[in-house]
């Protein structure tokens, strides 16, 4: 029996490509690691598709999607809360937990139906039964209506919690934040029981 180092003109060969399978595996490693849009480089603050930013960001994946349709809650007699956003934006990662903590005081008298804008289907007029009606063309934009449809606050941009939870005092008959005790918000991660169940 011979053995390749009893050959040296052999030995050497076989050393060489086992260098280059080894550097070629681990340029190949190297490449797909950096190709791969992996969960771990998910970032709050840049514009990049990282997935259900709810459930990501506001520690609450139960709001997508909604429970109800826009049509299915005009029929209801409560208020309804609407929130466009695009999962690829920092500015609607950031203020899901605005709307997390608003569900939390809110979400059993009224109903919360996050709408990602992509899926309004353009079409030249819309009825105020469907998404589009009430869409302004910015993200994120929180449109409240009260228990007959009515628009009561519609405004785009990240809203303070208060702001929206005024609106939500004036439409459920409460006292102003200066007469009562100030509603404290709950803090939200990753992982909420308490906001992840449904009702």
């Amino acid at each position: 029996m011979t053995f390749p180092w009893q050959f040296p003109q052999l030995s050497s060969h076989l050393h060489r490509c086992t260098r280059a399978i080894m550097t070629l595996l681990l340029c190949v490693v190297i490449w797909g690691i950096a190709s791969i849009n992996h969960p771990a480089w998910a970032g709050l603050t840049d514009d990049h598709f990282d997935g259900n930013i709810f459930a990501l960001y506001g520690g609450n994946g139960s709001l997508v999607p909604p429970r109800v349709t826009l049509a299915q809650s005009l029929q209801r007699p409560q208020p309804t809360l609407l929130v466009y956003y695009i999962n690829d934006s920092s500015d609607c990662k950031a203020y899901t937990t605005v709307v997390s903590q608003l569900q939390a005081y809110y979400g059993r008298a009224a109903d919360f139906i996050p709408i990602d804008v992509d899926s309004i289907p353009p079409q030249d007029s819309y009825s105020a039964s469907e998404p589009g009606y009430y869409y302004q063309g910015l993200v994120p934009q929180t449109v409240l209506l009260d228990a007959t449809g009515k628009i009561v606050f519609n405004q785009a941009g990240n809203i303070d919690f208060a702001v929206v939870d005024d609106q939500f005092r004036e439409v459920f008959n409460l006292l102003p934040r200066a007469q009562s005790l100030e509603l404290k918000p709950r803090p939200v991660n990753e992982i909420n029981v308490e906001l992840s169940g449904r009702s």
